[in-house]
């Protein structure tokens, strides 16, 4: 199966985003993928912001980028866009950083007046990258990502099953299997 690299791009250490991300990471190791979790925030500020391009940090970060075959991004919206963590990120990567790689780009914000902000803020990034097939991607709101106590998630069921949907469509696109069953034929 594939390796994927999982990033969650907010700043925050309680982040539904990066809750809803490791929620879908749980999905796709069912499916039979490796799945490699990155959170931005933990990367050194200072590397980020100073652009830092040969911290151990950043460099680690890089091959993680290079060695996967797929990429899920998931970020916060921030007016309008995508957080300015994940910015500094993608500013610190080699140009192509996305090149072979199948995207699934995530968001997550309290109204659905973002919801463009993947289409618009997000997927041109994401293509000028070089990302060679980014599979549609999802916004979800805020309140429909559930966070109880004990650290568990729960996501609103509809969404759930919307989510469950664009993550199968990126296994899919990865040469993996869909849902919870046997591998899917190839076309």
């Amino acid at each position: 199966m594939a390796s994927i690299l999982s990033v969650a791009a907010s700043p925050s250490a309680s982040s539904r985003t990066a809750r809803l991300v490791r929620h879908l990471d749980d999905r796709l190791r069912r499916q039979g993928h490796e799945v490699i979790p990155l959170d931005v925030r933990t990367l050194p500020a200072q590397a980020l912001l100073g652009a830092d391009f040969t911290h151990p940090a950043i460099v680690e970060t890089t091959a993680l980028f290079e060695q996967a075959d797929g990429v899920v991004i998931g970020t916060p919206v921030y007016k309008a866009a995508y957080s300015g963590l994940l910015k500094s990120l993608l500013d610190l990567l080699p140009q192509y950083a996305l090149a072979g790689k199948t995207v699934l780009p995530l968001a997550t914000g309290g109204s659905t007046a973002h919801v463009l902000a993947i289409d618009y803020a997000l997927r041109p990034v994401l293509s000028s990258m070089g990302a060679t097939h980014i599979v549609p991607g999802w916004f979800t709101l805020d309140r429909s990502i559930v966070v109880a106590q004990d650290g568990t998630v729960t996501v609103e069921s509809e969404t759930d099953r919307a989510l469950s949907e664009v993550t199968d469509r990126f296994s899919l696109a990865l040469g993996g299997r869909t849902g919870l069953s046997a591998p899917v034929p190839a076309a």
